[in-house]
């Protein structure tokens, strides 16, 4: 029996005996047969859409679990504990200077990221494991979210687009302030303004990136960082491309060799190379890629809590998701990384 015939049926029941009728909707069955219509309900796929390209950021950086509270303060120990005239002696000398104890202080607010997700009511018992697979990808959105954020936002400006936060989002690498030579902390306190710290920032030798650049990068490097975990190139897919290409037609000056960690720029100079599509492409004063230990250059909090609430009144037939989560991210020893800016 098909499905209007059912319907019919069930109407014309009611009408006669004046009897409530349920009526099954379900697509009807057959034992055997295959084909369109038979053999029960249609099955809905959990398949989404290409797999999104989360916070590459994460795969390195320093993360820590913050309290759900509004803001996260960075401590950083500056001075030299240690005498550098006579570090030998046993004279205890209080008050003269010397240990110095100093330290560098910033405040960062956490900054909240949302969305709001309408499912038709239906299509929840229909498609299976919708839940799960929403939840997923509204993660993996969170982290692209966040990715551009960390790496394009000035919260000090209010921008024309609010895409990356502006004075609402993360504070930004890009947006640090840049040195040749060297590296320092910004100054001490609890407002927006301080720890806008200052990075390495050595420029390309001339319009197109060039073996020589990274080079140099790796020679600004502070040689303290060179043998510690997390250490890694980071630029964007484009700019890979660009080395591997550098050299004539035959001898290309980064070897494709074969091996997993032999590949032309997967490695280079003993640092991994971890693409980041949310970084600039090469061009002029883009800050193109980085050189860091990452677990020592970036710091991201995050709150310990993801809320993610259900509202079925917002919309006949729909329930509305709403889900929010809370971090902060800046940069926490300015000295491990250094980057490379275009001309």
């Amino acid at each position: 029996m098909t499905i209007t015939e059912k319907i019919l049926s069930g109407i014309k029941h009611t009408i006669e005996t004046g009897d409530k009728v349920t009526i099954n909707l379900k697509e009807a069955s057959a034992i055997t047969g295959s084909g369109l219509n038979v053999g029960g309900r249609i099955f809905f796929d959990d398949a989404f859409a290409a797999l999104r390209f989360a916070n590459p950021l994460r795969q390195a950086a320093r993360q820590i679990t913050a309290s759900n509270t509004s803001s996260v303060q960075f401590v950083a120990k500056t001075g030299n504990a240690t005498n550098s005239t006579n570090p030998w002696g046993y004279t205890f000398t209080p008050d003269s200077g010397s240990p110095n104890v100093d330290t560098s202080f910033w405040q960062m607010p956490t900054r909240v990221i949302t969305a709001q997700l309408p499912v038709r009511t239906a299509v929840l018992s229909d498609v299976n494991y919708l839940n799960e697979t929403l939840v997923e990808d509204l993660m993996m959105e969170f982290g692209a979210v966040e990715a551009a954020s960390m790496i394009l936002n000035n919260d000090q400006s209010g921008s024309s687009t609010t895409s990356t936060g502006a004075t609402s989002g993360l504070r930004g690498l890009n947006s640090y302030s840049s040195n040749a030579t060297t590296a320092s902390y910004g100054s001490s306190g609890t407002a927006i303004t301080n720890g806008i710290h200052t990075i390495v920032t050595t420029p390309q030798a001339s319009a197109a990136i060039a073996y020589g650049d990274i080079v140099d990068m790796t020679r600004l490097f502070p040689a303290q960082y060179w043998s510690m975990p997390s250490n890694a190139w980071m630029m964007h897919p484009q700019t890979i491309h660009n080395l591997r290409n550098l050299g004539g037609a035959n001898i290309k000056q980064f070897a494709e060799v074969g091996d997993n960690d032999g590949g032309a720029v997967v490695f280079m100079f003993g640092f991994p190379v971890i693409p980041n599509p949310y970084m600039p492409l090469v061009g002029a004063s883009n800050i193109c890629a980085y050189l860091a230990n990452w677990n020592r250059f970036v710091t991201i909090a995050d709150a310990e809590e993801m809320t993610i609430q259900a509202f079925d009144q917002t919309q006949a037939g729909y329930i509305t998701l709403y889900a929010e989560k809370r971090l902060a991210s800046t940069i926490r020893d300015p000295f491990a990384g250094v980057r490379l800016v275009g001309v």
